[in-house]
């Protein structure tokens, strides 16, 4: 589990296809690794990825066909800069909301616009994932705990503060990026709790 506070932004150094899958190596940015074991996991850009390998400036971590096929990790590339955070401790703080790092989907960045001295955006998530976005309620964008501020259809919208801006990789989204999506959790198991109780579904 994780809270959606993005605790560095890392960047991948090296990938290797293995088979179908994808072996890629993140510098770790300013992650401390010293208290991390092998088998552990990280979120990147709220990919729950387990450690394979790693050293005191990164970790190597394999992606499966299945996880390249419903997230953005298909188009990671070196270079390519990932928003990092460390599997929550019972002692942690819960800052953001409670995330699981599986995907639900990937949704789009259809406008970004300067509002004082945040930006603001909309998404579009995919109609599936919508009756889990409610106002004022939480989403995960590429790993990061956000508040949703209005919702239109399959649309949401998220006003970002400079402080968010500068230390996530949200800083670089224009028109047409691609995000991972993952909605709450506390929807999602209400939905399926309600198809239980009514039989016509």
């Amino acid at each position: 589990m994780f809270t959606g506070i993005v605790a560095s932004v890392g960047e991948i150094t090296k990938t290797e296809q293995i088979g179908g899958d994808l072996r890629l190596t993140v510098s770790a940015g300013g992650l401390p690794m010293d208290d991390v074991q092998l088998g552990e996991s990280i979120m990147n850009n709220g990919i729950c990825l387990t450690l394979v390998e790693f050293d005191e400036q990164s970790f190597v971590a394999d992606l499966s066909e299945e996880t390249l096929s419903v997230t953005t990790a298909e188009t990671w590339q070196v270079g390519t800069r990932v928003n990092l955070e460390k599997s929550l401790t019972l002692d942690d703080r819960l800052g953001g909301h409670l995330v699981s790092g599986h995907v639900d989907g990937i949704g789009e960045i259809l406008i970004r616009e300067k509002t004082a001295r945040a930006d603001f955006f909309c998404i579009s998530a995919p109609e599936a994932l919508a009756k889990y976005i409610a106002k004022k309620g939480s989403i995960t964008v590429d790993g990061t705990s956000l508040t949703v501020n209005e919702i239109c259809d399959n649309e949401f919208t998220l006003t970002i503060i400079p402080h968010t801006l500068e230390n996530t990789i949200i800083g670089n989204y224009k028109p047409g990026t691609k995000v991972n999506l993952e909605v709450d959790l506390l929807a999602r198991y209400l939905d399926r709790l309600r198809q239980f109780d009514d039989p016509t579904e």
